[in-house]
């Protein structure tokens, strides 16, 4: 069985490529690590992980993405997979997105932009040691 994997989904692929280096830095080999640049191609990904057996361990997704927002996708990933982590990223904190996202997605957190990578990391590890 291949590593469990981590889905970092943003359409700034400066975004994408920051998070994933910050994570294989920082997690090292542990983890497989994917990125979409939209809420589709997320779910392109997610289908292709679990239709070969492979686990989809963490969702990170920014929220505000043109046609599907992150918080649908997180929502409705939610609803097929709850047992994923999920972590919502966004540089325009809207107080109701993030509590109607925290209620249907069981969301792990919200870290705004600029991130911190120490807080990225650990809530990574917290939420899945609580697995």
């Amino acid at each position: 069985m291949s590593k469990p994997f981590i889905l970092c989904v943003d359409d700034d692929r400066t975004i994408l490529m920051s998070l994933r280096a910050q994570l294989r830095y920082c997690l090292g080999t542990k983890f497989s690590y994917e990125i979409a640049e939209s809420a589709e191609e997320a779910w392109e990904v997610i289908n292709e992980i679990f239709d070969v057996g492979d686990e989809l361990a963490v969702v990170i997704s920014d929220c505000l993405m043109p046609k599907v927002k992150g918080d649908a996708l997180l929502i409705a990933l939610h609803e097929k997979y709850p047992r994923v982590v999920k972590i919502m990223l966004t540089g325009h904190a809207d107080p109701d997105v993030i509590e109607r996202v925290n209620e249907k997605a069981n969301l792990a957190a919200c870290l705004t932009k600029p991130w911190s990578k120490e807080d990225l990391v650990n809530i990574i590890k917290a939420t899945l040691e609580d697995k």
